[in-house]
């Protein structure tokens, strides 16, 4: 016989993911004594504002008052969709202190306080569950702790951001330039009125960083995360990424290189070949290497009201059934190493440069003697006919230590014959 007859949740935060999830939970309210061995109701819904409606919500589940959902023996568990740090944080943890499982979506505390919130939960034998926090309805986080625990990680790269894809997919597909395509994406819903944690890469360095900590078991924070986001992105950069084979796209990327990690967001270009090319719009995709699986892609919505609302109600399914079984905690902080993190100067990578110059004899051998000088080796070149005494230098770097090629940057900075360094882009290169 199942221990509990009936398990009751609250929700804190009632905007469109929790209204999502409020949704979700009634339209599969007659499956759940199937999934999980009982029934499972919302019993509170925490608001700021207890005289604003909420559709589809009857008004006497409302409630401002978060002492009444912790001092209730009822509940067991808190639905976390407020967002933000704080107050979430502390509620979070004073749920744990009462007993009470978690389920989370909030990327941005995850990142950064996600060792003290998961050594909490471990602390009181509770589960904390935070599948939607990265890559909205695709599953990764548990694959990563359960059905590929068997491997060593040594590669996660991903596309973890609809709002930069969507941009980068109008801007290759149609031509547009960045600043009309993210005008289109705000006028669809892609982007919010303010879109600097998505174009500045905020939120997917956020992102790589809980899946990072997972993926390689050692904690990384977002402030051990390299980020690069795409607002200097040109669709000249775009064009000249397809002629060299290439798509341009903002990706997530974190490697294991034993001892140590990388982990970082940058536009990149990757073979037009590559799967994660061919994701578009406003889609997500995270793809694993591992030694034993070797590839694996998953794919699929990252954002929105029933993509994210499914990876949370799988969340708190999960946790029910681990209540059922009396198992809850079972699977907590995964991160039992302590890697470093590797110098970013000392990472290496390939780059493209896009480099305007005057147009007179000398400037490629002036240009490949910096670089040569500096040790960036040249893997491929291309000039562009000149307009009205300038040229634009198209060069592919081999793969080089970022801090010698920043030591070229600076030195064409102060040659004349260069007129500008246009762009800075890294290429994609097999571990």
């Amino acid at each position: 016989m199942s221990r509990y007859l009936e398990i009751q949740a609250a929700l804190l935060g009632v905007g469109t993911v929790g209204g999502g999830v409020y949704k979700l939970l009634e339209r599969r309210s007659e499956e759940m004594p199937y999934k999980i061995g009982g029934r499972l109701k919302v019993s509170r819904v925490l608001v700021k504002d207890l005289s604003k409606e909420r559709e589809g919500i009857p008004c006497e589940l409302l409630t401002d008052d978060f002492q009444g959902i912790l001092e209730d023996p009822n509940i067991h568990i808190v639905i976390e969709l407020m967002g933000g740090i704080e107050p979430a944080r502390t509620y979070i943890l004073q749920a744990l202190r009462a007993g009470k499982n978690v389920v989370t979506a909030n990327k941005d505390l995850m990142a950064e306080h996600g060792r003290e919130l998961m050594e909490e939960a471990e602390a009181q034998g509770c589960d904390l569950l935070f599948e939607a926090a990265v890559g909205g309805g695709i599953p990764i986080i548990r694959p990563l702790k359960e059905c590929l625990a068997g491997n060593e990680i040594t590669e996660i790269m991903g596309i973890v951001n609809g709002t930069t894809n969507y941009i980068l997919t109008k801007m290759t597909q149609e031509g547009m330039d960045f600043q009309d395509a993210l005008k289109k994406a705000q006028e669809l819903g892609f982007a919010e009125a303010d879109p600097t944690a998505d174009i500045e890469g905020l939120d997917a360095g956020r992102k790589m960083a809980i899946l990072a900590s997972i993926a390689f078991h050692s904690r990384v924070t977002f402030d051990d995360v390299d980020i690069k986001g795409i607002t200097k992105i040109t669709a000249k950069d775009i064009q000249y990424a397809k002629e060299f084979g290439y798509t341009l796209k903002l990706l997530g990327v974190a490697r294991n290189t034993d001892p140590e990690m990388e982990v970082g967001v940058f536009p990149m270009m990757i073979p037009s070949s590559h799967p994660l090319a061919n994701v578009n719009d406003a889609f997500n995709a995270v793809f694993v290497h591992g030694d034993a699986v070797d590839d694996a892609m998953f794919q699929g919505k990252g954002a929105g009201e029933y993509p994210t609302a499914s990876a949370v109600v799988g969340d708190v399914i999960a946790v029910a059934r681990n209540m059922q079984d009396n198992c809850c905690g079972r699977i907590g902080c995964s991160c039992y190493k302590d890697l470093p993190m590797k110098a970013s100067g000392e990472s290496r990578h390939r780059y493209f440069l896009r480099l305007i110059v005057e147009d007179r004899t000398g400037i490629l051998a002036g240009v490949a003697g910096v670089l040569g000088n500096n040790n960036v080796s040249i893997n491929q070149v291309i000039q562009k006919p000149a307009v009205d005494g300038v040229a634009e230098l198209v060069v592919i770097t081999d793969k080089v230590e970022k801090r010698h090629l920043k030591d070229a940057m600076v030195i064409f900075g102060q040659m004349s014959m260069i007129r500008e360094v246009a762009s800075v882009i890294r290429v994609y290169s097999q571990r």
